[in-house]
């Protein structure tokens, strides 16, 4: 079989695509015959322009170049190649090799050289090694791009003015290196829009450490940011790095910066001022440099003016802030979250759910969503796992979300209105607690960060709804 018959119809059975460079007839012959042995999708050229020129229609996983070939020689093509695909994996062959040459080429990136006349054995195993270089480079590439897109601007969702505005202020401050300080209602995304500064900014390669503040005790917030020396209260039998050290050229995100102890807070600014730290127990200041973002769901300016909160360090936070709107105030972007999750989660789930009645879309947009973003989020999941049809109606999601029901005609005219709610309300956070309790395998703390609250608040309502353990 001739390289001219092989097709693309070959690929279904493929193992790589793999481009052949070679200006002698007889030696394409032999290559093509023994990729066609192994299964593999291939073409050939006999010129570098040819292969140049192709790798911009077809990405090859893997290019076999000889060295001498006419006009441009094999280093050549591969450097041409390499200018627009820098992950490229190349062999070299050549009848006229020499030392030099050899470094040469593996100095510029070339995966593998070989002297002609070639051991077929010895390519055949080459080339698999080659092939599954390729593979890790394109799961790598795949996975960073992955990180982006989780980290982009497009999960900060909505076409709302409100948050068209913040969307274009995060793009803004993104690439700057100062602090900024992002307030919200909880569940407005506050998260989100940190990790999306992290990801457009000029520390992306480096580290993107998550505090929650609400959630470290008091009397371990010291050790948690700054770190211990081996000794240095009873059960620290080793060194730690705190959260802050651990930052260090990188991104540091304090959420919840609003329950932060006054104690606590003086320190903290101690160490944004003069950038460095003392461990706990520690005699020897470590320098640090980081960006900071912060986020809190309370009014730090209020916070400030009932001595809850040090006026300086908030000086210090505040040098650009980003406010979220809650939900209630851009309704018009609750079918674009809505589109959104179902997507998400008709993937995660394997379910067939593809969108909800007008009615139930009314319900959607009559609720007030005092969990704002997160609890739409926990709703479209309830549907997602509890729906049967394609299309939800208003009946059954009423059904799986009571809560939904406090803005609709269908609560009894008879029933209190107070009391109504009370209950509606209760029901719906015992049900979002023991999703969370349950999601994160009912590990308190971890369930507590979930929701937003802090571990003292869960172990209360855990009391309240008796939800004590997993059984």
């Amino acid at each position: 079989m001739t390289p001219e018959q092989i097709t693309k119809s070959s690929a279904d059975k493929v193992k790589g695509k793999i481009l052949i460079v070679e200006d002698d007839e007889g030696m394409r012959f032999f290559l093509s015959e023994a990729l066609e042995k192994e299964g593999y999708y291939f073409q050939v050229v006999e010129s570098g322009e040819k292969a140049i020129k192709l790798f911009a229609q077809e990405i090859f996983d893997l290019v076999i170049l000889d060295y001498n070939l006419p006009e441009m020689n094999g280093m050549e093509t591969f450097t041409g190649i390499k200018d627009k695909f820098p992950d490229v994996v190349a062999i070299l062959i050549t009848a006229f090799g020499s030392k030099d040459l050899a470094i040469t080429a593996m100095e510029q990136g070339v995966f593998d050289y070989f002297n002609k006349p070639l051991e077929i054995g010895e390519l055949r195993v080459v080339i698999r090694r080659g092939l599954e270089r390729a593979f890790m480079q394109r799961e790598v590439y795949q996975l960073r791009s992955q990180l982006e897109t989780d980290y982009s601007f497009d999960r900060i969702l909505g076409s709302s003015k409100a948050m068209s505005d913040v969307i274009e202020r995060v793009r803004k401050v993104a690439t700057s290196d100062v602090s900024v300080l992002i307030q919200g209602e909880s569940g407005t995304g506050k998260e989100l829009v940190a990790q999306a500064l992290y990801a457009h900014s000029q520390r992306s390669k480096g580290p993107f450490i998550k505090v929650n503040c609400a959630a470290v005790p008091q009397e371990l917030m010291e050790a948690e940011f700054f770190g211990y020396e081996k000794g240095a209260f009873t059960g620290a039998h080793k060194q730690k790095r705190g959260k802050f050290e651990l930052a260090n050229e990188g991104t540091l995100f304090l959420d919840e910066i609003g329950d932060m102890p006054l104690v606590t807070q003086m320190k903290i600014l101690r160490v944004i001022q003069e950038n460095e730290l003392e461990r706990v127990g520690g005699e020897v200041s470590i320098p640090v440099e980081f960006r900071l973002i912060t986020a809190t769901h309370r009014d730090l300016e209020k916070a400030v003016a009932q001595g809850e909160f040090r006026e300086d360090l908030f000086y210090r936070l505040n040098v650009v802030s980003v406010v979220l709107p809650p939900l209630r105030n851009r309704k018009e972007d609750i079918p674009i979250l809505v589109k959104h999750f179902l997507g998400v989660y008709s993937e995660k789930f394997k379910k067939n759910l593809k969108g909800f009645s007008s009615e139930a879309m009314e319900s959607f947009l009559q609720h007030s969503w005092p969990g704002n973003v997160r609890e739409l989020e926990n709703v479209i999941q309830r549907c997602m796992v509890l729906s049967y049809d394609k299309i939800m109606g208003n009946k059954e999601l009423l059904e799986i979300y009571p809560l939904l029901a406090g803005s609709s005609r269908e609560v009894s005219a008879s029933a209190s209105l107070q009391n109504k709610l009370e209950v509606l309300v209760s029901d719906a956070e015992e049900t979002l607690i023991l999703e969370a309790l349950k999601e994160e395998n009912w590990k308190r703390q971890e369930t507590a960060d979930r929701l937003g609250i802090s571990r003292k608040s869960l172990h209360n309502k855990m009391k309240k709804y008796d939800l004590g353990s997993s059984d």
